[in-house]
């Protein structure tokens, strides 16, 4: 289970639960924007494997080494999840559940983003010989 540090929901002034908490149906508007750090802008630039993304979604939506940003998270969990991580797929559903429906919108178009900015190489096609 991802643990963050509580913040306080502006909308309700009341402080917004941890992942997995149960919560008494209020979705919340906490989101943060930042710059990254040294330590994660070398991350990022790491070769993109689902390893990568995941653990850049865990940075972001447990505060280690960033400011904790549920949008950035399920951006990156969801690249992962596209890259076949299950864990990816379980902790992309479990933030989404605290996250409005703007916010998600706003993460999946964050994740489009970065597809088309970093297309993936073409995988060479084997060739094969007929035997003659």
């Amino acid at each position: 289970m991802i643990s963050r540090v509580r913040t306080e929901n502006r909308r309700t002034k009341r402080a917004t639960p941890k992942i997995g908490e149960a919560r008494a149906g209020d979705r919340g508007t906490t989101m943060a924007r930042f710059e990254m750090t040294a330590d994660v802008a070398g991350l990022a630039e790491a070769p993109a494997t689902a390893d990568t993304m995941f653990e850049l979604g865990m940075m972001y939506s447990s505060g280690r080494s960033v400011p904790a940003d549920l949008v950035i998270a399920h951006k990156w969990f969801n690249l992962a999840a596209m890259k076949g991580s299950a864990e990816a797929i379980r902790l992309r559903r479990e933030i989404a559940a605290e996250m409005t429906d703007a916010q998600i919108g706003q993460a999946q178009r964050a994740a489009r983003d970065w597809l088309k900015a970093h297309p993936e190489a073409p995988k060479a096609v084997p060739s094969f010989r007929a035997a003659a």
